[in-house]
């Protein structure tokens, strides 16, 4: 589904990723963990082709990232839904138009049943009209979750997603992730934070993913 194969990157003249060579298979869940600066949000970016490598290779789909289009690495992120830490919206948008926006640029028809229904899944239906500035920070997390799943993706990416959470909110998300995975989609998470994914291991079969010294290992069960 996305597989390294002695994938490097460097920024700014200096190595920042280096011999990585690993598969996240379907339905897998996976956790990466390491130092603010290690790279873990690099990886994500090469994970759905904002970023190439500079050496060696990634394959998404299995196809080779550099021989893809413009076109093809756009049909092909369709495929892949983004959590961001800081999720930006359209603060002059209704929070269900925001969600759906992926489907409408795309120029897909937002089922409304279907909208409701996915933002119920989050806990958000009560807040269909709202606009984003008056949401909280977990609001904005759980309202970015469903922009990220409304296109039916087969891989979900979350970079931080907890990071500006309290505990509660984060295992909430976590719940979130975890009924993804149980859907049949693959899930990477970067994250510092320990107790979550110790968290996660008690509900899923989740790997951890460290990097250390340039290269991405499996952790052991130390976490």
């Amino acid at each position: 589904m996305i597989a390294f194969d002695n994938m490097a990157y460097s920024y700014g003249g200096g190595e920042l990723l280096s011999e990585v060579s690993l598969r996240l298979a379907p339905g897998s869940f996976h956790f990466l963990t390491g130092p603010s600066g290690a790279g873990k949000s690099t990886f994500l970016k090469l994970c759905y082709a904002e970023l190439l490598p500079t050496a060696g290779r990634v394959m998404l789909f299995d196809r080779e990232v550099r021989s893809l289009s413009r076109d093809e690495v756009a049909q092909i992120r369709r495929r892949i839904g983004v959590v961001h830490q800081d999720c930006q919206f359209l603060d002059h948008l209704p929070l269900a138009a925001n969600v759906a926006l992926p489907l409408t640029v795309s120029g897909r028809e937002v089922p409304a049943r279907d909208l409701t229904d996915l933002l119920g899944w989050v806990g958000l239906a009560q807040l269909a009209d709202a606009r984003p500035p008056s949401l909280s920070g977990g609001e904005r997390q759980r309202a970015a979750v469903a922009r990220a799943v409304i296109m039916s993706p087969d891989v979900i990416l979350a970079d931080e997603p907890t990071g500006n959470l309290d505990w509660e909110m984060s295992v909430r998300l976590l719940t979130l992730l975890v009924e993804l995975n149980r859907m049949g989609k693959t899930i990477l998470v970067a994250t510092h934070d320990l107790n979550l994914i110790r968290t996660a291991k008690q509900q899923v079969a989740a790997r951890v993913l460290r990097i250390r010294n340039r290269r991405i290992q499996l952790a052991g069960a130390d976490l």
